[in-house]
């Protein structure tokens, strides 16, 4: 091989280095989102996207104008959901800047508003479910029943500990560390409540202990649920099988809503799949041919 027509390795953008001006303007900004009680794992999140913007931008953030920015996100291929996020996080950003002096005018107003994608829930068919569990090992099903059992996310799994569950009389609940920083209690009955307990106990506190303040990342539990199913199958679509199971037996939207943890039923309205035949039963409801409820 002729080694000097090798072409040179171009580094991955997520390695380069964040400019020194946007560093400092990020970790104040972050101060603010830590105010407000933004969750770890969104606070990892904004931290993500505006470092990305850090490194293709360059300069001072402050002078950034709204061609530039438009000009760059323009030139990204993303998903539409991952768009909405990044603007959130960029509105956010220069919307603090602005408050803060640091700007008088914010580039990101300029960013158009992308609209929700449609309602399309996917949840996982139960024979994948089922053989992603008899594929896994004991840590494995625990992490994929937390997900189509109690529609837990997966930042919401990591963080599972000894202390968040409370034994009672009526049912024992989990605490989970919801995101926005909205925890929720969930019901937690056997045998899962055996099995979280013994999770706990083997991993001195932590049901999946790890390095990220004594846990697994979030991304390592998708990871190892991800790994035992078809592509397209996670975690997320086994929340979309908890909530279309819960709405399948009778429990309202708003129940639901709750139980995923959701702020607004429009958003469960996407993770939830209507059982078949529902127009159908409406019409005879409404035409008396059959009781409501």
């Amino acid at each position: 091989m002729n080694r000097g027509n090798t072409l040179p390795r171009v580094p991955h953008p997520c390695t380069l280095p964040v400019p020194a001006l946007w560093r400092v303007a990020i970790a104040a900004w972050m101060i603010t989102l830590q105010a407000a009680q933004l969750s770890p794992a969104s606070l990892t999140t904004r931290r993500d996207h505006l470092q990305r913007a850090a490194r293709a931008l360059g300069g001072d953030p402050w002078a950034t104008t709204a061609g530039e920015l438009l000009e760059w996100v323009a030139a990204q291929d993303w998903k539409r959901e991952t768009r909405r996020s990044v603007y959130a996080s960029l509105r956010s950003f220069w919307r603090w800047g602005v408050r803060a002096g640091y700007c008088s005018v914010s580039p990101a107003e300029a960013l158009p508003r992308v609209p929700a994608a449609p309602a399309s829930p996917r949840p996982t068919p139960e024979a994948i479910y089922a053989a992603a569990r008899r594929a896994g090992d004991d840590r494995d099903r625990l992490i994929l029943d937390l997900a189509a059992q109690l529609g837990m996310r997966r930042a919401e799994i990591a963080q599972v500990h000894e202390r968040d569950v409370t034994p009672a009389l009526i049912g024992s609940t989990l605490l989970a560390h919801g995101k926005g920083g909205r925890p929720r209690e969930l019901p937690l009955l056997e045998p899962l409540l055996g099995r979280v307990l013994a999770a706990c106990t083997a991993g001195g506190g932590w049901a999946f202990p790890g390095d990220v303040d004594g846990h697994l990342s979030a991304q390592r539990v998708g990871n190892l649920a991800s790994r035992l199913m078809p592509p397209g199958w996670t975690l997320h679509t086994l929340r979309h099988r908890a909530g279309t199971i819960a709405y399948a037996g009778g429990v309202g939207l708003l129940e639901v809503s709750e139980f995923l943890g959701h702020v607004s039923v429009a958003t469960t309205q996407r993770y939830v799949r209507p059982p078949a035949g529902g127009v159908r039963r409406a019409v005879e409801v409404t035409s008396g041919l059959r009781l409501a409820g």
